[in-house]
């Protein structure tokens, strides 16, 4: 059988990733970067992020983000992006007879934006508001307060979309050193995606082949706090409802028991039939929603559960999600409900695939973080052979061998009755 993706290198070191899917009309054409928020110093925090708002707004060629945006709704398409820690990613979604159109606009923004100081000067007024948003939800802002007691003051504990001080304080110089060091061919990868047709190496070396490369050198790597106690930080907010993650380190992305964790995680918290939602929604109440996942980095990672819950029982709820992570390292998981997690992992990962923009996320992310596009066959036969032993073994000694973090956000002082229940 072939797999499913092709990989060709340009002279100047930059990846072209192809996923032809015959059945497809459209195609995603897509620019991922090993570049993001982990990128940044504190000085330059939030830029990464700032620096996508700014793509958008107008190349030498095509001046205003009217003008960008009149051609790929022109095209019928539609364009965004999006920052992590560790990617950016650009993307163009249209009929496959559009693709290049939709390259050369992706490309035209990622290499001529004029990022004009007027033009930067107003977004910065949106950034705010975005992240006056973004501190506003708990539900999403809550993830930001365990990182920043899981990482503490390193890049990968503070917030993707910066500080507000970083945000105003920057300047056209500021993006184009962010941009001049980082974009570069040994860090991007060009995937695309759906109905190919033609020659697209040719036209992606028309496109990049002069991109100079050149040494970026790589962020430092991620410091693990000593890991023994149990931490609790509490970001004081009233509210109806307090919202919490509770979790553990975890392993990094490329490590020997990854499939093992997925499972482990998927057991504990993904769907409505999982150990955290039965529990913790469904016998007790307490929350609306809840559930438990796995987030690893290059270089760290952590297993948590995430809820939002009735303020008056918060505690009931961080014992009962406890009781759950203890429960899964002392007794190993029967085979009816691994098999359903099993599936359940699976079945997530192929509903992904389905279409052509998630074939080539899941490819562009493995090829941008681990330098391979692995064969989703791969990852199927990895979830084929995880045991009930070996979910134990990794729950041992990730929920086992370190202490308990707890982050919450609600009407709450006192970080002491929180840490008792997590001993």
């Amino acid at each position: 059988m072939m797999g499913v993706f092709e990989r060709q290198t340009l002279p100047n070191g930059l990846r072209l990733l192809t996923a032809p899917m015959g059945h497809a009309q459209s195609v995603s054409c897509f620019v991922m970067l090993a570049a993001g928020s982990r990128y940044e110093t504190p000085e330059t925090s939030g830029i990464a992020h700032f620096a996508e708002h700014m793509f958008f707004k107008g190349t030498e060629s095509r001046p205003t983000a009217r003008d960008i945006g009149s051609e790929i709704d022109g095209i019928g398409g539609e364009f965004n992006a999006f920052t992590g820690k560790e990617y950016t990613g650009y993307y163009v979604r249209c009929a496959g007879e559009h693709r290049s159109i939709a390259l050369d606009v992706l490309v035209d923004m990622l290499r001529h934006s004029k990022f004009d100081s007027e033009e930067i000067d107003r977004e910065k007024g949106v950034i705010v508001e975005e992240m006056n948003m973004y501190f506003d939800t708990p539900r999403d802002y809550i993830s930001g307060v365990y990182d920043q007691l899981l990482y503490g003051d390193q890049p990968l504990g503070w917030d993707i979309i910066g500080r507000k001080e970083t945000v105003r304080a920057a300047t056209r110089d500021t993006f184009l050193g962010y941009v001049d060091h980082w974009y570069r061919p040994e860090r991007m990868v060009v995937g695309v995606a759906g109905k190919i047709d033609g020659d697209l190496a040719t036209e992606i070396e028309r496109l990049l082949c002069d991109l100079e490369p050149a040494e970026t050198g790589a962020p430092a790597p991620a410091a693990l706090p000593a890991n023994g106690m149990p931490r609790v930080k509490i970001h004081t907010k009233a509210s109806d409802q307090a919202h919490l993650c509770l979790g553990v380190p975890s392993y990094p992305l490329v490590h020997p028991d990854r499939y093992s964790l997925q499972v482990l995680a998927t057991v504990l918290g993904t769907g409505m039939s999982s150990r955290l939602f039965t529990e913790v929604r469904e016998r007790r109440g307490l929350a609306y929603y809840v559930f438990g996942i796995n987030q690893s980095y290059t270089d760290a990672g952590s297993l948590y559960s995430q809820a939002g819950v009735d303020i008056n029982r918060a505690d009931e709820a961080v014992e009962t999600i406890v009781h759950e992570l203890r429960r899964i390292a002392d007794e190993p998981v029967e085979s009816a409900e691994l098999e359903k997690s099993r599936n359940l992992a699976k079945g997530r990962f192929l509903l992904q695939l389905e279409n052509p923009q998630g074939m080539i996320i899941f490819g562009l992310r493995r090829e941008v973080l681990e330098g391979e596009a692995v064969d989703p066959q791969e990852v199927l036969e990895g979830l084929d052979a995880v045991t009930a032993e070996e979910i134990q073994r990794v729950a041992q000694d990730v929920i086992g061998g370190n202490g308990l973090n707890l982050a919450l956000i609600g009407p709450f002082d006192e970080a002491g009755p929180f840490e008792r229940l997590l001993t």
